[in-house]
């Protein structure tokens, strides 16, 4: 879908072309876009302000016939995520005039920071994911999504960055994946097809994968994920996901949190909160979707996926506060509210994952705390980690990745909320205060001797309201920041 061309503007028939405008300075040194912006800007509506947009057709300076402008602002404050937005705008825009093709002009500018390779890619994929949208039930599908979308280039970097073309394919495909899941209502992704679904996709890239079902999950005593299925009539399933390039020195595990539905159990959630639980499973579909991209982008590093997927649903079944249940790892657990399910998934998926495969680094990823949010808002994620350098790396993948996260506390002295008079320990906190960062503490009981962090997107993993490159729905957040952070190990 996406391409590079070199194209010659004044030969070359173009239906649709883009022009990023900067307020304050000429980007282009090609002279017809040069031209192109000088034109524009003499009209009194266009100054180039961010936000500014305006079309001029048949324009005398290109063989286009139409060319949208659109307001970069002040040079000065131009970043990354400036020129993803505004790609994922113009394909937006563009795909709901029904057009099949766009071009986008790239800026240069040799005073411009980041570097133009950054800038490309960030460009196409504001492109590519604003061009996506989940129209799967909806019985007219208005709107189709860009055929192709164009990039325009200096000669010599057509063959330069095609591999870079292709990296952004590959992961933003993997983001669009992970958002088609978690926006798949649950009535439709219960947790067997759920685990069914990431497996038609990893066998599709050779990913080796194992399913363990409600039969195998009791032989091996994963009983922290089966307390939490034990209310539904949809048996539990953990997919354990296995990239072992030869040779490989380093294995890393990623942890994704799987509830197809939260109902909060027993402690039902509040009828208001109920509608978007749906989305629970978000940081299993990064994982899965992460784990297939990464499959495809052939990392020297052996990496493995774990997605423990449940329901929580309340019957009679349901297990209850104050139930005491033993996990993996052999500690006692007495448990607190049972809508804090997700802990007790991820640390029977972390001892497992730990004990078989004996990772030197481990991250969950998982919506596990709404006091998370009330911390950090719905557009940064929460980052729990004892190592310093995988903390930094992780927030620095997520600047470069516009999937911001930012470093939370793991006090010792709040394991003391953790205490049970009972059992080993208890899966919340005696405090209803610091509840992100008292799950976290639970979560690191369970990490053993690995690198560990732990990342809380319950904000950031699905949108309410549509943002420049992605619509209502699921965000698909933490694929991006996953693959940027294998790929710098």
């Amino acid at each position: 879908m996406l391409y590079l061309t070199s194209a010659d503007l004044q030969t070359t028939k173009i239906e649709t072309l883009v022009i990023p405008v900067c307020e304050d300075r000429q980007m282009y040194d090609d002279s017809v876009l040069r031209s192109l912006v000088r034109a524009v800007k003499k009209r009194k509506e266009f100054k180039g302000e961010k936000g500014d947009e305006i079309t001029v057709y048949n324009p005398p300076e290109a063989k286009a016939v139409r060319v949208l402008f659109l307001g970069l602002g002040k040079f000065e404050k131009l970043d990354l995520e400036v020129f993803r937005a505004v790609c994922g705008e113009a394909a937006k825009k563009c795909a709901g005039k029904n057009f099949s093709e766009v071009l986008i002009a790239v800026p240069f500018d040799k005073k411009m920071e980041p570097g133009r390779r950054d800038v490309l890619m960030a460009m196409q994929e504001g492109a590519f994911l604003g061009n996506h949208r989940f129209v799967k039930y909806k019985s007219e599908k208005k709107n189709r999504p860009l055929g192709k979308i164009g990039f325009l280039v200096k000669p010599d970097e057509v063959e330069k960055y095609r591999d870079l073309t292709s990296r952004v394919e590959t992961v933003c495909g993997g983001t669009i994946l992970a958002r088609d899941w978690v926006s798949t209502p649950s009535n439709d992704k219960k947790p067997e097809a759920f685990a069914r679904a990431i497996v038609r996709h990893a066998a599709r890239e050779n990913l080796e994968f194992r399913v363990m079902d409600e039969k195998e999950l009791r032989k091996k005593n994963l009983r922290a994920i089966l307390a939490v299925a034990s209310g539904s009539q949809s048996p539990p399933r953990m997919v354990l996901l296995d990239y072992a390039p030869k040779h490989s020195e380093k294995t890393v595990a990623i942890v994704g949190k799987g509830v197809t539905f939260d109902s909060g159990g027993i402690n039902l959630k509040p009828s208001g909160s109920l509608g978007d639980m749906k989305d629970d499973m978000a940081g299993g579909a990064a994982v899965a979707a992460a784990m297939i991209a990464m499959a495809r982008r052939k990392p020297g590093i052996r990496v493995i996926g774990a997605i423990p997927i449940v329901e929580n649903m309340p019957s009679g079944s349901a297990f209850r506060p104050g139930d005491i249940i033993q996990s993996f790892e052999g500690k006692t657990v007495e448990i607190g509210n049972m809508d804090a399910e997700g802990r007790l998934i991820l640390i029977d998926a972390m001892s497992y994952v730990i004990k078989e495969y004996k990772p030197q680094i481990l991250i969950d990823l998982a919506t596990l705390t709404g006091a998370c949010v009330v911390a950090l808002g719905e557009k940064i994620a929460g980052v729990f980690s004892s190592d310093e350098k995988l903390a930094e790396d992780i927030i620095r993948s997520g600047r470069t990745t516009h999937e911001r996260c930012w470093r939370m506390p793991l006090p010792d002295d709040y394991k003391e909320l953790l205490k049970s008079d009972f059992a080993d320990i208890k899966s919340t906190g005696s405090s209803r205060w610091g509840g992100a960062i008292t799950a976290a503490l639970f979560l690191s009981e369970f990490a053993g001797a690995a690198r560990w962090a732990h990342i809380d997107i319950a904000g950031p993993s699905y949108n309410k309201k549509e943002t420049a490159y992605c619509g209502v729905g699921g965000t698909g957040f933490g694929v991006r920041l996953l693959c940027d952070w294998m790929e710098t190990l």
